[in-house]
């Protein structure tokens, strides 16, 4: 994929090559997307063979206005409108009832779509542009870190056939809360750039709906995802009954470096504790440390309140993918 500067041009000629059945990553307030017209099948599963990702994992469709939410979608829940004035755009995706005219292939066959408008000026005018909802998981391969720069794509997916809009750094950094609207209520599916405190002023107590991986509804929702390829572990700073060999380990912290080992590799979220800030770098710190080539990551666990809530289930998954979550 061809790193191009998110300008007037190039967002027409990546717009241009998703009209065309082809794909382009572009920026996000969360995570770069590999997008592709989501209204077109066979565009759409060049999204699942250049990720590498399971079929059975159901895709977001991304929009710039509220006619073609309507297009694709069925609103049986007038709650909707409150949380669509005041969270969109923004890191929020809605899964409700599906229109036909949306593939199956977007929604792994289930009869509830994905849908968000991001809140970024590359991705809105990019949208605005093809004319269609674009269909977008993260640019990465399935399973490994979300990109958060156009670097992270080009690493991951450089081989592919397809442009990368280069718009910085991601400003949110972790993917979208996901909510299941129901006609009597709302399902928590992913917790994510949102905050459930900030929801439930509309939706009510949020109930989490458990995860699944035989037929998800939403993304987000296997048992471990968003992962580096060494290990992940958590530890409180002082593990004594770990081993730890600091010459060849990362240690990433929220705020601050508690410990006296003497690690190849210290990262710090957020040195003021601010969750945004920590939310925002957390991908590309584990980004880094795969660079650094680490042989695994010594993780501190965050105050689950807020954001730290989203960041905590993003380095669970994570651990999960070795086995370890001590």
């Amino acid at each position: 994929m061809q790193i191009l500067e998110a300008n007037n041009k190039n967002i027409l000629d990546a717009a241009a090559e998703i009209n065309n059945g082809g794909l382009c990553a572009f920026p996000t307030e969360t995570v770069y997307g590999l997008g592709a017209n989501g209204l077109d099948a066979e565009a759409v599963a060049k999204i699942f063979e250049a990720k590498e990702r399971p079929t059975f994992n159901p895709l977001i469709l991304h929009i710039a206005d509220i006619d073609t939410l309507n297009q694709i979608a069925k609103i049986e829940n007038d709650k909707v409108y409150e949380l669509i004035e005041k969270f969109w755009p923004g890191p929020l995706t809605l899964v409700l009832p599906r229109k036909e005219i949306v593939p199956g292939i977007v929604t792994a066959g289930n009869p509830t779509v994905a849908v968000r408008m991001p809140n970024h000026p590359v991705a809105l005018e990019l949208i605005k542009n093809t004319g269609v909802p674009i269909a977008a998981p993260s640019a990465n391969k399935f399973g490994m870190l979300s990109p958060t720069e156009a670097k992270h794509v080009a690493k991951q997916l450089g081989k592919v056939e397809g442009l990368i809009l280069d718009g910085g750094k991601c400003t949110v950094g972790i993917e979208s809360t996901i909510i299941h609207v129901e006609q009597k209520g709302f399902k928590l599916l992913r917790h994510g750039g949102l905050s459930i405190n900030e929801l439930e002023i509309i939706t009510g107590k949020l109930e989490k709906k458990t995860e699944i991986s035989e037929r998800p509804i939403a993304p987000g929702m296997l048992a471990y995802h968003y992962s580096p390829k060494i290990p992940v572990i958590f530890f409180d700073g002082h593990p004594t009954n770990m081993k730890i060999l600091p010459d060849e380990s990362g240690a990433l912290y929220f705020r601050n470096d508690p410990s006296e080992y003497n690690f190849k590799s210290v990262k710090i979220l957020s040195e003021t504790g601010n969750f945004y800030e920590a939310a925002a770098n957390l991908f590309s710190k584990l980004h880094q440390f795969e660079e650094e080539e680490v042989n695994r990551i010594y993780v501190e666990r965050l105050p689950e309140t807020g954001l730290g809530v989203a960041i905590m289930d993003r380095l669970t998954k994570a651990s999960k993918k070795f086995g370890s979550t001590k």
